[in-house]
């Protein structure tokens, strides 16, 4: 059974840039040390079953989920929750 993770933090190689795709994301441990993945890395955890990561705001929770570009590439996003397209992109950068 999947470990339900949340993530907190993302990195991108340009911030600014809505085409880059995001490289890594992180988050807090209950012992508050932090971890960080490889967006292929948290792909392959969500395809074994070893996590099923979420984001979290304002009370607004969004699961995150395996995404195919119109050229085959396997990205993140969350799951359309009527409020916010970006989720997973409005997180800030991951130390």
């Amino acid at each position: 059974m999947a470990q339900r993770v949340r993530i907190q933090c993302i990195n991108k190689p340009l911030r600014s840039d809505p085409y880059r795709h995001i490289t890594h994301v992180g988050g807090l441990n209950a012992d508050r040390t932090r971890w960080k993945l490889a967006e292929e890395e948290a792909i392959q955890g969500i395809k074994d079953d070893r996590w099923q990561f979420y984001v979290s705001e304002n009370g607004l929770t969004a699961d995150v989920i395996i995404a195919k570009s119109r050229y085959g590439h396997e990205y993140l996003k969350t799951e359309a929750d009527g409020e916010r397209p970006d989720n997973l992109l409005a997180l800030p950068e991951c130390p």
